[in-house]
């Protein structure tokens, strides 16, 4: 899903505010907070910064199913799928979703890992938080580098795709992602084992 639409990507920069953000794993009693949040940022980054527009009709029943409480409820839950919150002050400021692939790659299985969702709201862009996730989301799928793993990524974010090659991810395939009627051209990137 739109995977690792990631923004403001800066390492080594820490949020001028204080302490840096603290990432844990998500909880299922904040399902739905989550998916809130979840529903805000896609919708930030594809409606406000991207400006996709998306008819209400292919949107609107789109959004209501992959950000239902229900379907985060359902991720957190499941033990072969790591969810990540980052939050400062009690207020989340990023979260990512990783588990088994599901993206369809000539050659790939569930086998291989697949980082889900990379995204942070506009109040941490900079902050380095974005590669925090990911280290923590490849941590998770691949600790000893021994896994293949893919992430799918709108093929307009050049912003995402330039973070995901300095972690030695490259384009290894196409799909059409679909929102609704809509069917938005998505890369598979693609990092082998080491």
């Amino acid at each position: 899903m739109h995977a690792g639409l990631v923004h403001g990507a800066s390492p080594g920069m820490t949020p001028a505010r204080g302490p840096e953000p603290r990432i844990r794993p998500a909880r299922l009693d904040e399902a739905a907070r989550l998916a809130d949040f979840a529903r805000g940022t896609f919708l930030d980054t594809f409606m406000g910064e991207f400006a996709m527009g998306y008819p209400e009709e292919d949107l609107n029943p789109w959004l209501a199913e992959s950000f239902a409480e229900q379907a985060f409820a359902a991720i957190i839950a499941d033990p072969r799928t790591g969810v990540w919150v980052a939050e400062h002050d009690g207020a989340y400021l990023g979260y990512c979703t990783a588990g088994d692939n599901t993206l369809p790659l000539l050659g790939a299985s569930a086998a291989d890992g697949e980082l889900k969702r990379l995204y942070l709201a506009r109040s941490a862009f900079g902050s380095g938080l974005a590669g925090r996730l990911m280290a923590t989301a490849l941590a998770f799928l691949d600790p000893e580098r021994r896994r293949t793993v893919l992430i799918g990524v709108w093929s307009g974010n050049l912003r995402a795709q330039r973070f995901y090659a300095r972690y030695g991810f490259v384009k290894a395939g196409e799909y059409a992602f679909p929102v609704g009627r809509v069917r938005d051209r998505e890369f598979i990137l693609r990092r082998g084992p080491a």
